[in-house]
């Protein structure tokens, strides 16, 4: 993609500026910043978000012409405040801003240049921090130049910019939504809602949240250069890395399952599933279901949700024959499953998994091997591919789904279209064949371990010795 270039092309569309603000000190100075962009004004609204300051937040003299204030009727935070500001604005493009940043002459049109190119990505301006230096807004408003306003050489750089410059622009990047960490982004207003906004319950690192799901959603994300900005004071982390990063942790982890350094509690569950499993269950009987979903939450990875697919809505709970049931099946499958948090029951298919990063899909009568699961997740990470496919002698075949590049082909296909085509010239999709993911048992298999019967034990008490719970019960017998 070739964007215009900056002050020689004619902006379409409507843009949106929200600022969440608790007291906002700095405010009057990103205000008048935005005033003096280069985007035309007729097409640029800014959103005052007033999270709970007291006093009232109250609008500087230099601003943008359409500037208003927002104060949330419920809530707090930041996602809170931003999710109002974005369900306030007319604009067809939210750029998200926060109140101690003071933008260059050309941010919002470097940034909002992308969207008139397509509408399925997420932009980002780039950021230096700066101790706040004895400014007036008049002087912010009268620069040609950031460098007029701040000693650029002694500015903090941002770890996103640096990432970026290693990833060649994020093209090289395995996870972009790492660096949309905060202000500033900018995106359409329609994918801002279709994603969900940001979440309010998360109080710490709601921006990469928020741009995980939006990666789920399929979107490109591409930063900018030319859309540059200082951020008044140091971030959290310079003040007390520690317990900044300690706070964030229960956030990410629980939310974002590709943050497998925050998951090493054995044993634990998370919100958000690494890998969804879905089977097809109709016209299946229970004993295969319950194999294939004991063999898939058994495996060696174990940060796994299945979903089984069926007729279930046929089922009632009227009067009916018990045992003479023509749904026999598949009620004894709904009840044998009904309390298991990790085993879900749906009609259809979802088109993509998202939230959780990876799908499987495969024959119901084809358990998952232990190491399935994990071995095709470390094939697609390597590569970055977007499905991998195994193909079974049978003719048949499972398949691991990469989230993101499913979501993208949905933004690029049309009803009928092959998806696996589109996710092909996207990512790509590889076929292999499956004595790696369904090894086969070894010739040499060590001999089994046996435990000798004591002295004067009778065969039936060995045999009861065999299992765990007559060995207990041998251990507590009188001598």
């Amino acid at each position: 993609m070739t964007p215009p270039e900056l002050g020689s092309w004619s902006p379409a569309l409507s843009v949106s500026v929200v600022i969440p603000a608790h007291g906002g000190p700095h405010l009057d100075l990103t205000l008048a910043a935005l005033a003096a962009q280069t985007y035309p004004g007729h097409l640029m609204e800014v959103l005052v978000v007033d999270d709970g300051s007291e006093p009232p937040i109250r609008l500087p003299e230099i601003r943008p012409d359409n500037t208003r204030i927002v104060r949330p009727s419920t809530g707090w935070g930041i996602s809170n405040a931003v999710n109002a500001g974005a369900n306030a604005a007319d604009g067809e493009i939210i750029q998200r801003l926060d109140a101690d940043m003071v933008t260059c002459r050309e941010h919002i049109e470097a940034l909002a240049r992308w969207h008139h190119v397509t509408d399925y990505l997420v932009t980002i301006g780039m950021k230096q921090f700066v101790e706040a230096p004895p400014l007036t807004a008049r002087q912010v408003a009268g620069a040609a130049h950031l460098g007029e306003l701040f000693d650029l050489d002694a500015a903090v750089p941002s770890s996103t910019e640096a990432t970026i410059a290693k990833t060649d622009g994020l093209r090289k990047s395995r996870n972009p939504y790492h660096v949309c960490t905060g202000p500033t982004f900018a995106l359409p207003r329609d994918v801002f809602h279709a994603t969900g906004g940001l979440d309010p319950n998360v109080l710490r690192g709601e921006d990469t949240e928020f741009a995980y799901r939006l990666a789920m959603q399929g979107v490109v994300f591409v930063p900018d250069p030319e859309a540059r900005a200082v951020h008044l004071g140091l971030p959290a982390q310079h003040r007390d890395r520690e317990r900044a990063v300690r706070a964030v942790e229960p956030y990410l982890a629980h939310r974002i399952p590709l943050r497998r350094d925050l998951r090493k509690d054995r044993g634990r569950r998370w919100l958000v599933p690494y890998v969804e499993v879905v089977l097809d269950v109709t016209d299946t009987s229970e004993s295969v279901v319950r194999q294939a979903v004991s063999a898939a939450l058994d495996g060696k990875l174990q940060d796994v949700a299945v979903t089984l697919v069926g007729p279930w809505s046929r089922l009632h709970d009227g009067r009916r024959s018990v045992l003479g049931d023509p749904c026999f099946e598949l009620r004894l499958m709904r009840d044998l499953f009904a309390h298991d948090e990790r085993v879900r029951l749906i009609d259809e298919a979802a088109p993509t998994p998202a939230p959780a990063p990876f799908r499987y899909r495969g024959p119901v009568d084809v358990p998952l091997h232990r190491v399935t699961l994990d071995r095709m997740i470390e094939t697609v990470q390597k590569d970055l591919t977007g499905v991998l496919v195994v193909d079974l002698p049978d003719g048949r075949a499972a398949r691991l789904e990469r989230t993101s590049a499913l979501a993208r082909a949905l933004l690029l296909t049309g009803p009928g279209d092959d998806l696996d085509e589109v996710v092909r010239e996207t990512h790509g999709v590889r076929h292999v064949s499956p004595e790696r993911y369904w090894p086969q048992p070894s010739e040499r298999q060590p001999a089994p371990v046996t435990i000798p019967a004591a002295p004067g034990v009778t065969a039936d008490a060995e045999a009861e010795q065999s299992s765990l719970f007559g060995r207990l019960k041998a251990a507590l017998r009188p001598n």
